[in-house]
């Protein structure tokens, strides 16, 4: 493949206006074409092209855009419960895709997603930023390197603001989204696989919604997602993991904090701190000797997007990827695994029970 790729995007709503703003820094990235069946979705991303809007060519479906012949590489950031079906005939095409998390919806179209493209020649990637963070970058490879000694407990905690609002509302229904726990936190448990390099066995999920959209109404009906949880999940190889979500805690410090705890230390990220710390054992009573730094992310990459400068370097990888220049990091494979943990924790929440992913097929 040449230097340059053409890229489609299809869903220009928030999420797609940031990979418009990553691709516009991102060497060799050419957009050419966006699909979307709102008008207003698509007048927000001609603002983010600027003058390049002109020299994009804009389709209502998804079918329209891929069957142009003017992308070699597109892009889904449509709705979560729409992805298999906008999937499909990029498929057909033969395009390299990036896709955003949750993959899909429940457990049977993320399988088939998975399924096709394990068949397919061209590059499938899921899209999971919090992979990319710089400081959750290092994070990941400085436990890689031995930083904690054998790792036994992994938590994450992410305190932030509640869904905001999308084109008709639609992620204010778990019909739409698989659930919180599918849509806002298949991210954390990617991160859990990833960390651990094993796979989930069981889950239990405590969490309901108390605070948010209670008076929200929408043709009649109320929402019905989590707004707050406490989720533990027990892996093949005996490590255990947690996750605490609230949101509505956008006042906190930090949005996002991770800790691993081996046998011989303790490791932190801080985001957007920034910062890591390492603790070591020291024996009780003994002085501590914490160690501590900031990873610094490039300034174009921050203001490029809501992610700490994620989407910016996934982007730098998939294009690579696309040009035979580097592996696919995250697979569709992955993204079905978190969708199936995301599942498990909301039947979990709803049944108020341990659910094995056995259940479920895995």
């Amino acid at each position: 493949m040449s230097e340059q790729v053409r890229y489609g995007l299809i869903g220009t709503g928030m999420m797609g206006v940031e990979h418009l703003n990553n691709l516009a820094i991102t060497p060799g990235a050419v957009v050419t074409a966006i699909a979307d069946p709102v008008p207003t979705s698509r007048t927000w991303a001609h603002a983010a092209l600027g003058a390049r809007a002109a020299e994009v060519k804009s389709f209502d479906s998804a079918e329209e855009l891929a069957r142009s012949g003017l992308c070699d590489a597109v892009i889904v950031a449509s709705p979560n419960h729409t992805h298999r079906p906008v999937l499909a005939p990029l498929f057909d095409a033969g395009l390299h895709i990036l896709c955003e998390k949750p993959l899909a919806t429940t457990i049977d179209d993320a399988r088939w997603i998975a399924e096709t493209a394990a068949k397919s020649p061209a590059i499938f990637w899921t899209a999971m930023e919090y992979r990319y963070m710089p400081p959750v970058a290092e994070f990941i490879d400085d436990l890689g390197e031995g930083a904690v000694g054998a790792l036994k407990m992994l938590a994450i905690r992410e305190h932030r603001f509640p869904f905001l609002v999308k084109v008709g509302n639609w992620n204010r229904f778990s019909r739409n989204t698989g659930g919180t726990m599918v849509e806002k936190c298949c991210h954390f448990f990617d991160l859990m696989r990833h960390i651990i390099g094993a796979e989930a066995v069981r889950v239990y999920c405590s969490g309901a919604m108390d605070v948010n959209h209670l008076d929200e109404l929408y043709d009649g009906e109320r929402p019905d997602i989590i707004d707050n949880s406490y989720t533990t999940v027990d892996f093949a190889n005996g490590v255990r993991a947690m996750l605490d979500l609230s949101m509505f805690a956008e006042g906190a410090a930090n949005q996002e904090e991770i800790t691993a705890v081996g046998d011989r230390a303790r490791l932190d990220v801080f985001i957007p701190e920034g910062a890591l710390v390492h603790a070591p054992r020291t024996g009780f009573g003994n002085p501590k000797r914490v160690r501590r730094r900031v990873i610094e992310v490039d300034p174009r990459a921050l203001a490029a997007g809501s992610h700490h400068g994620a989407t910016f370097y996934e982007h730098q990888r998939f294009i690579a990827a696309v040009r035979g220049a580097g592996p696919v990091e995250v697979s569709a494979e992955d993204g079905l695994r978190a969708v199936a943990i995301g599942a498990a924790a909301e039947l979990s929440a709803r049944e108020k029970r341990v659910v094995e992913l056995a259940e479920l097929g895995f």
